[in-house]
């Protein structure tokens, strides 16, 4: 049966054949202006086989949200993927050499981490909803398979 092409990326790729965890460019947009966009697939975990527990999805989203900024202006967004077995990331044009030391810097500043920014009722909308614990335990494992990155589909 053939599949026609359908308008999300991520929904063309086929989930059965990429082995996490790992970093891909999902997507190149180039803007009026000039700049280009340059989206990333953050994967954590084997598609459908395992995923995130919401408290670590949320809690890795607001500590990468804050903390990559840290070390660049070039990151438009941090957001998770619905599944729970990643996020995505939305740059200013950063390329891959450029990429992934910046995510390997802030997962490490994760790892660092005393406390979960924003996770409060006033700044979040659901701020009791977090665990540090849960977050920098899964992004340990992340970290642990760093020679991993860049190999998406399984040989």
């Amino acid at each position: 049966m053939a599949k026609h092409r359908m308008n999300v990326e991520s929904f063309n790729l086929d989930h059965t054949k990429v082995a996490a965890p790992f970093v891909r460019i999902a997507d190149r947009k180039r803007l009026p202006g000039g700049d280009e966009l340059v989206k990333y697939d953050v994967r954590f975990c084997q598609p459908n086989r395992e995923h995130l527990e919401m408290r670590a999805v949320h809690s890795i989203e607001h500590l990468t949200a804050e903390l990559m900024r840290n070390h660049t202006d070039r990151l438009i967004d941090w957001g998770p993927m619905g599944c729970q077995t990643g996020f995505y990331a939305l740059t200013l044009g950063l390329e891959p050499e450029e990429f992934l030391p910046l995510l390997e810097a802030t997962f490490r500043d994760i790892l660092e981490a005393t406390e979960v920014p924003a996770a409060n009722e006033v700044q979040c909308g659901w701020g009791a909803h977090h665990s540090l614990e849960a977050a920098q335990e899964a992004v340990r494992g992340f970290l642990d398979k760093r020679d991993q990155w860049e190999t998406v589909f399984a040989s």
